[in-house]
């Protein structure tokens, strides 16, 4: 069996396209398939539309979240309640072509644990995110470890060993795409093109892209933090020169005339970037006190099963 992932937020517009492709790409693959349907706290008439999914078939699984926990958690959440042998997540908003399924599966009955499908042409997305993603994977492949794919969303397929590996890890502050490249297994990569939205508007904006790259950076690397030892000790060799200059020109020329531009330069010089050192410092530590509460990753408030009805349990599966 394969389970669908579709976490979401604000896809009530989006969810009923989705709905009506996915199912006409899968009914003719000859595959079992579920769908887990995951609601992270949408103010619209999301939670609805999946209900009437729901009331369709079998085979879906729509689990509501308490409150919006971001699509980190509700990616962990719908993997937590999958339970087929291979899982697929795939966004609502069809810029993920859900045609491309079929051959992901073929590529695991080969023999591959993952299969990636990478954009090869993001001609739909603007010249600044494509540039600012081009960046990111750059500098995030430079001082991280292992390396992302890069213009690898989490539209992937993996193999039910990868996925129970992946529910052993113990990070509250996920990154997935890193989580699910530290995991490693014999991948298979498959491009296409990236499409435009289906409908609705992205919830992601400028600065959660931003959080979402630190977040990436600070899960997988330390050098923001190593760096700094290096960078004190240039200054303080550059220092050191820079007074033996002095000294060595006040032997050879006398006194000279102060210059309160130049020091007051350095001094803010040197306060910045002290205070730069702090910040970084304070982004891991803010992640080390998040981790250390052990609070869960998501809460759920209700899961309905096949026809849209309320199941009993609604306890997590996995509390991290």
């Amino acid at each position: 069996m394969i389970s669908i992932l579709c976490p979401c937020f604000n896809e009530e517009k989006s969810l009923p396209l989705f709905w009506e492709r996915i199912t006409g790409v899968l009914d003719g693959n000859g595959e079992d398939y579920e769908f887990v349907f995951v609601n992270d706290g949408s103010t619209d008439g999301t939670l609805s539309v999946m209900l009437r999914l729901a009331g369709l078939r079998v085979s879906v699984r729509v689990i509501s979240l308490s409150r919006n926990f971001g699509k980190e958690a509700a990616l962990s959440a719908a993997i937590d309640y999958a339970a087929g042998d291979a899982v697929i997540p795939i966004d609502a908003d069809l810029q993920d072509p859900p045609e491309l399924i079929p051959d992901m599966i073929a590529k695991w009955k080969e023999g591959y644990d993952v299969v990636l499908a990478r954009r090869t042409d993001r001609k739909s997305d603007s010249f600044l995110k494509r540039w600012t993603a081009g960046c990111f994977y750059r500098l995030h492949n430079r001082i991280s470890h292992p390396p992302l794919p890069e213009n690898v969303g989490d539209f992937r397929l993996m193999s039910r060993r990868v996925i129970d590996v992946v529910k052993l890890l113990p990070e509250r502050q996920r990154f997935m795409k890193g989580l699910f490249a530290w995991v490693g297994f014999d991948t298979a990569v498959i491009g296409y093109t990236r499409a435009e939205r289906s409908a609705g508007k992205s919830s992601f904006n400028f600065f959660r892209l931003w959080k979402l790259a630190v977040e990436g950076i600070t899960s997988f690397s330390a050098l923001p933090l190593v760096i700094w030892s290096y960078l004190g000790g240039l200054i303080s060799l550059a220092a050191f020169l820079y007074a033996g200059y002095i000294a060595l020109r006040t032997l050879i020329y006398g006194v000279s005339v102060p210059g309160y531009a130049s020091t007051l330069c350095l001094i803010l010089f040197l306060g910045g970037l002290q205070l730069l050192g702090i910040g970084v410092i304070g982004e891991y530590l803010s992640r080390t006190y998040m981790e250390a509460k052990g609070r869960p990753l998501y809460v759920v408030a209700d899961v309905f099963g096949p026809g849209g009805k309320r199941e009993e349990s609604t306890e997590n599966p996995l509390l991290r």
